[in-house]
């Protein structure tokens, strides 16, 4: 029996349920799923969860949990500050569903508000750092900082294989790095560049400003020393400390990294927080990751896209060095907006403020007779109190604020925008001082100081009461479309309900102001929330150990794939390396598989689609020697059951071989198959996708990796403890981004065991009802058992293209003016729309959709007839603005009422793009990643 909570997530009703279940010709959702899924893969038990709780009684069980931990003052630093969210960003972008619900803004069109405000969130890193091109960001700063290394390595002319990285980076970021760098054959070396020389040959160069212990030092000749060697530089910087100090693009960086955490992002227990990356002109086509351009629309105005589109794992699958997909959308946006709402003015008084604070901290320690090492600074001082440094953390502990053990003899104490004067005596009072009573001016040197303007384009001067704020927020959010509009019908990507009572409980301070090193004894519910998610998720999954470490998909990915790697080694059989991944699989797979050390070997796909087990067959009698894994998605990419799918994970167990499951597709098998016990070794879970997570127009996302119990020992290792042999970290922080795991958690809970499978069946039912009502107006492409799909429907638009001329993009741009997202274009064939319309969406929304495609076949025939001019019809100019609509001219061959208003779209709540159909290669010929002036909009 499903809760009322599963009742409200599932779109359809019971009399809905039974209207569709007749159209796609089967009785109950039971006899559906033991149709369509094959029986050597069906599990027909009941997922052994608790009970389910309703909404109410969720979140105080889990306030309970909340309760458990403590939320102390935070001066423990190393890139996670204490920060101040403005009231007016946390309620209007982070708990609002216009930005939340948004997925990856493709389909630009639609997109124009978070893509301008990206493009903010480019325009302050770029700004900041100095350098000229900045992408619209990253995981974290560990994970960054490793790309940053792969990029170096890709433009680098050094054919040294050793990376150096200062020993005063940041301890986590040493622990990504090195973990990415040993399967691709880079050798890293921690040096203390204060004491130690640079190597005669290396290819890179990793600098922290300031260093982890707060030292700001004048890298200058040491990035000339770099480059005379043709290494490549890069700086991990503080942006808000950029503020003050001279960037990196001004001595020469060719590379930053970093995170934007302090720019209003709370600390979450270590995530989700958006990193950034920015380089030197020269290299913007190298960068990984997302980049928002400015291009042009069919009137010839100015208009934001996503630029270089397909990115380098697209492009190079197998030869790629990143497997960048998702970022962290959501928090670049509340980071982008921390600083228009501030402007440049108000960032310099935070960080003067926070530079003041340290300073006064600095003095009273000294005026008390604590050894303070005399070098500059700016946020974080270190302290040297021989033997005593871990008694003065307790006591400072037992005062209520937090700081950091260096080693036995030395403490380290950072301030942030949240410091006040009383944090300042309760640290003193640890170190048994009295401090000083007068007020201290800073104290940063004028070689180091900055001396350029910041943020000087009008959009970081202009929002600064919260009036205009709010306006700026709500302009920007009604040019785009999001879940809480209408369907997103996109396949692959699933984009359901995130629901309001998943979302809260990620505001609550007792989730969001933790420190990811923080003590474990104030972290006790946080852990034990963690604990219980993990256990669901091998549940659910059929696996015996997962790790939520890695903050997205593609993460996970990596993360499988070294367990395997690891695995193989441990057991003397390090030879293994040859990764075979069938030819229909994402790019991320293929990327991944090299950045774990392995060689790709493509296998075909058959005319169904399916996995070529001929093929397979000889490419394991090919590489048995070497075999190390199979990746494959289950249901296939082309969302279908494979029915072969229990034979391939033996054949390649035969040979020795590991099998990945790629969990993209798992909202189709949660409460009917278990991976982990149809065959397979190791699993990422997309939470994003099938357990809530909302997508964020581009991230956040959460990409656990799930084992069997013989690689749970090679499961991410902890960035932030000692580094055990095998056990790489994945990100920065071990539980990676924490902030969000309550969503799945309160998902979970309240959906139990019938309510999950449930969603899992009616899911199955919406694509294969839309199938069964588009079948005849455009070929399904590919169906598994009884011609049924899985969760996904691929509509096959060629024969449309090859008769008529109109292609997927028309499709994709008339579907705006009916009122909805396009599918997914092109993916993972070309010249097709693949259809995911998830279990949330109720029977009218799935009726309006698939009304809108007929209707738009109907369009299609009066092209084909003639009727309408192939160049100049309703799907050639869609979508139609309502500037468009209001010209004094309509020189078209249909009414405006067929452009503006199509058969079945509600008048009154019309959705209007600010845009036409967005030219892409103008954009990529001419590459602008930054906020063009206004000048350039009135031209």
């Amino acid at each position: 029996m499903t809760t009322e909570f599963a009742d409200r997530h599932i779109g359809p009703g019971r009399d809905d349920e039974r209207r569709m279940l007749a159209t796609v010709g089967h009785a109950s959702i039971d006899e559906l799923m033991d149709a369509a899924i094959p029986e050597v893969i069906r599990w027909h038990g009941r997922l052994d969860l608790p009970e389910p709780t309703g909404e109410h009684e969720t979140l105080t069980e889990l306030r309970a949990l909340a309760a458990r931990n403590s939320v102390a003052v935070s001066m423990i630093g190393l890139g996670y500050h204490g920060t101040y969210t403005p009231a007016v960003i946390r309620r209007n972008v982070l708990e609002n569903p216009a930005w939340y619900t948004a997925y990856t803004p493709y389909q630009p069109e639609i997109s124009q508000g978070r893509l301008e405000a990206l493009l903010n969130f480019q325009t302050m890193v770029s700004d900041l750092t100095g350098l000229a091109t900045a992408n619209a960001s990253m995981l974290d700063e560990g994970t960054a900082a490793a790309e940053a290394m792969t990029l170096a390595r890709r433009a680098s002319k050094s054919s040294s294989p050793v990376y150096v990285v200062d020993a005063d980076a940041l301890p986590q970021t040493i622990a990504v790095i090195t973990g990415r760098a040993e399967p691709l054959g880079i050798e890293v070396r921690v040096l203390d560049l204060t004491v130690q020389a640079l190597p005669a040959e290396f290819f890179g160069l990793h600098l922290q400003y300031p260093g982890a212990s707060g030292a700001v030092r004048d890298h200058t000749a040491l990035v000339a020393a770099a480059h005379e060697v043709g290494a490549l530089v890069t700086v991990a910087a503080d942006l808000l400390a950029l503020t003050l100090l001279r960037p990196p693009g001004r001595i020469g960086a060719d590379i930053a990294a970093g995170t934007t955490q302090r720019f209003g992002v709370p600390m979450g227990f270590g995530g989700p927080h958006a990193g950034y990356l920015a380089v030197r002109a020269g290299l913007e086509r190298m960068l990984p990751g997302r980049l928002v351009g400015v291009s042009r629309d069919s009137a010839g105005d100015p208009a934001y896209r996503l630029a270089l589109q397909t990115r380098e794992q697209h492009i190079r699958r197998e030869k790629a060095t990143s497997n960048i997909c998702t970022a962290q959308v959501l928090l670049a946006v509340m980071a982008g907006m921390y600083a228009v709402y501030h402007g440049p003015d108000g960032l310099r008084a935070i960080a003067t403020r926070t530079h003041e604070r340290a300073v006064r901290l600095a003095a009273g320690l000294r005026a008390g007779g604590v050894d303070i090492a005399d070098v500059p600074f700016f946020d974080t001082v270190t302290a040297t109190v021989p033997g005593r440094a871990a008694q003065v953390v307790a006591d400072a502990a037992a005062r209520g604020v937090n700081l950091r053990l260096v080693d036995d003899d030395r403490v380290g104490m950072s301030c942030d925008e949240t410091t006040t004067p009383g944090h300042l005596a309760a640290v003193w009072a640890a170190f048994g001082v009295d401090g000083v009573d007068d007020t201290v001016t800073a104290m940063l040197s004028d070689g180091l100081r900055r001396t350029d303007d910041i943020l000087t384009h009008p959009v970081f001067r202009s929002h600064h009461c919260e009036t205009a704020m709010l306006r700026y927020l709500r302009r920007l959010a009604d040019f785009d479309y999001a879940l809480d509009r209408g369907m997103i019908p996109l396949g692959s990507c699933t984009m359901k309900l995130n629901a309001t009572t998943e979302m809260e409980p990620v505001s609550w301070a007792e989730f969001a102001h933790i420190h990811p090193f923080a003590p474990a004894g104030q972290t006790v519910g946080y852990r034990e929330m963690i604990g219980q998610l993990e256990g669901w998720l091998a549940e659910v999954t059929g696996y015996d150990a997962v790790s939520v470490q890695p903050n997205a998909g593609s993460q996970g990915e990596l993360a499988g794939l070294l367990a395997i790697r690891a695995y193989h080694r441990d057991r003397g059989e390090g030879h293994r390396d040859v990764c075979l991944i069938p030819s229909s699989a994402h790019g991320t797979n293929a990327a991944s598989a090299v950045m774990a050390g392995m060689r790709v070997v493509v296998v075909g796909c058959d005319d169904d689609g399916n996995v070529d087990l001929v093929d397979l067959d000889a490419e394991i009698d090919r590489h048995r020697d070497a075999l190390a894994a199979i990746m494959v998605t289950y249901p296939s990419t082309h969302g279908v059951y494979e029915t072969g799918i229990a034979s391939l994970c033996a054949k390649v167990h035969d040979a020795g071989g590991q099998v990945y499951v790629d969990g993209a597709n798992l909202n189709a098998l949660v409460g009917f198959a278990k991976p982990g016990r149809f065959g397979a070794d190791v699993s990422h879970l997309n939470l994003h996708k099938t357990f809530c997570i909302p997508h964020g127009g581009g991230g956040p996302g959460v990409g656990p990796v799930a084992v069997r119990a013989h690689l749970a020992p090679f499961l991410p290792g902890d960035p932030g403890g000692a580094p055990v042999d095998g056990r790489a970290a994945i990100s920065a922080a071990r539980y990676g981004s924490a902030g969000i795991l309550p969503i799945p958690w309160v998902y979970l809970r309240m959906m139990g065991a019938d309510g999950l499978a449930r969603a899992t069946g009616v899911a199955v039912l919406a694509a294969n009802y839309v199938a069964a009502r588009l079948r005849e107006h455009f070929p399904v492409l590919y169906a598994g058992n009884k011609g049924l799909v899985a969760h996904e429907c691929i509509l096959d638009l060629r024969p449309v293209t090859k008769a008529t001329g109109v292609s997927v993009d028309d499709v994709a741009k008339r579907l705006i003016d009916y009122g909805f997202h396009a599918p997914t274009m092109s993916f993972p064939v070309a010249g097709t729309l693949m259809v995911e319309p998830t279990e949330s969406e109720d029977l009218a929304e799935l009726d309006r959709f698939c009304d809108a495609m007929i209707a738009i076949r109907a369009e299609i025939d009066e092209v084909a007839a003639g009727r309408w001019p192939a160049g100049d019809n309703p799907l050639a100019n869609a979508p139609h603005t309502a500037a468009m609509m209001a010209g004094d001219e309509w020189p078209h061959p249909y009414p405006r009422s067929v452009a503006g208003y199509p058969g079945g779209v509600d008048r009154a709540g019309k959705y209007w793009p600010p845009v036409r159909r967005v030219d892409g290669g103008y954009g990529d010929r001419n590459l602008v990643c930054s906020c063009p002036s206004p000048q350039a909009y009135e031209s």
